[in-house]
């Protein structure tokens, strides 16, 4: 038995039927040369060969007194989370996408290990996907990732035991336990936290006060205006993703005197503006987005180690590089203040800062008085081309989490040299959301054209419109 932190903790309390709380990574992978067309087949039989499960994939959560542990499941049953599903004819990335969403929308069983892999063949070309959802109790997205990255191989040769049966010391259960601290070391622990968890709390507080007021780049709780993401959701959802290259969006940040963070965070802030135009509901304020800021290397620990930051996405704004300038400005102050706080203070000072969300949840205000309107994140990757028992991997997905008042969350994930943009939003609430694809490649192609680089630009004394054209909802290398 092992407790979960209430970070975690909170992850199990707030999910329910219309607001689950997995991640998932989509994998597309082409089979090695000759492999015929019973290789997923073949993939599954040397599977079943591992049926039982280590941790974290051996845990279920059980609830005792109030207070959420995770518990072995003595009765591991591999056939209930290895799943062998077909697209539909005429299987197009668009059918893999559909089913991608309606999965994605399932609960999963708190009765068992909190995860589960799909292995969808029927792509054309012989290729097949995997599509694997984890609880966020469980892992965060970049644990995920990590996870992700080592269970597969760094060549075609090289064969590895199913994610399921390989050993990780990601999760707290993976860890030797240590010997139990005596009473003058458990307050002295205490007393060394607080003196970082105060000021973290304190610092999260004095944000919510002085956002009343603050008129600079600074993005503070509260200042995010209504929009049509800050409702209520349903239970459906809707999965959309493209793939760009990394060279092109370095080319951008290097013309522009931006990180390739806060370049994607431009794209993002395009794409929304043009989505919220076509849809006559564009705020006069900039959107405010959720960063979260993984803590992992600062720390040994398992389990969820995230902080954030609020970034001014400056959608009011329509001249794009004016717009880049504004978010570089915004995330720089985040960033200066955030660097100098230790770890614990950090963690205090992130979970201060969204602890409003909870009580304008439950009462609604959170439509009328968003903390902020989406969730962006930005999750490494490898940089290595990876394999899977000889299949190649071509294109990586992360799929995260909508929630209410939260409808639409955007996550970016590395992979080789491209970037992979994820969203996934409530069916009923982001209406149309395969048109972000489209203007995801229209915000590259501005910023481009802006500042005069790239096969799509102009000379900035003779700068012309950029032409929308309309793209396939699809996943694509760009």
């Amino acid at each position: 038995m092992h407790a979960l932190s209430p970070t975690d903790s909170a992850f199990l309390w707030m999910e329910t039927r219309n607001q689950p709380m997995h991640v998932a990574g989509l994998n597309i992978h082409t089979p090695p040369p000759g492999s015929g067309p019973d290789y997923v087949s073949k993939l599954l039989a040397d599977w079943s060969k591992y049926p039982a499960a280590v941790a974290p994939f051996n845990l279920r959560p059980v609830l005792r007194l109030g207070l959420w542990y995770w518990e072995e499941d003595t009765e591991f049953e591999l056939d209930y989370h290895l799943r062998h599903l077909a697209l539909p004819h005429p299987g197009r990335i668009r059918e893999l996408l559909a089913m991608v969403s309606r999965l994605h929308a399932n609960l999963m069983d708190r009765n068992r290990p909190l995860w589960e892999t799909y292995v969808i063949e029927g792509l054309p070309g012989g290729r097949f996907a995997t599509y694997t959802k984890i609880h966020h109790a469980l892992v965060d997205g970049v644990t995920g990732a990590k996870i992700t990255a080592r269970g597969l191989c760094q060549n075609a040769q090289e064969h590895k035991p199913p994610l399921w049966a390989q050993h990780f010391d990601v999760h707290p259960a993976a860890q030797p336990a240590a010997t139990s601290p005596g009473l003058l070391q458990q307050i002295s622990d205490i007393a060394r936290a607080g003196k970082d968890i105060l000021p973290g709390i304190g610092s999260g507080l004095w944000d919510m006060v002085r956002s009343a007021y603050a008129d600079d780049a600074a993005a503070l709780p509260f200042q995010a205006p209504p929009s049509p993401f800050n409702v209520e959701i349903s239970g459906s959802r809707r999965f959309a993703a493209q793939s760009y290259s990394l060279a092109r969006l370095k080319h951008i940040g290097e013309a522009a005197g931006a990180t390739v963070n806060d370049v994607t965070l431009a794209i993002c802030a395009g794409a929304l503006r043009e989505y919220l135009l076509a849809q006559g509901r564009l705020p006069r304020k900039p959107l405010v987005a959720m960063v979260p800021v993984s803590l992992h290397g600062e720390t040994t620990a398992g389990g969820n180690q995230v902080s954030l930051l609020l970034a001014n996405l400056a959608t009011h704004i329509a001249d794009p590089v004016k717009r880049l300038k504004r978010i570089v400005e915004s995330t720089a102050q985040a960033k200066k203040r955030l660097t100098a706080m230790p770890r614990l203070q950090k963690l205090a000072h992130g979970i201060t800062s969204i602890a409003p969300l909870g009580a304008g949840m439950v009462t609604g205000s959170a439509e009328q008085h968003p903390l902020f309107n989406l969730v962006i994140s930005n999750v490494p990757g490898s940089a290595q081309t990876l394999y899977l028992n000889g299949a190649r991997l071509d294109e990586m997905y992360p799929v995260s989490i909508p929630t209410h008042y939260l409808a639409l969350n955007i996550t970016i994930s590395g992979y080789g040299d491209h970037l992979g943009f994820g969203y996934i939003a409530c069916r009923r609430s982001v209406p149309a959301l395969q048109r972000m694809l489209d203007y995801t490649r229209n915000a590259i192609v501005e910023l481009e054209t802006a500042l005069g680089i790239g096969a799509h630009a102009t000379p900035p004394r003779k700068r012309a419109a950029v032409k929308r054209k309309p793209l396939k909802s699809r996943v694509a290398t760009d």
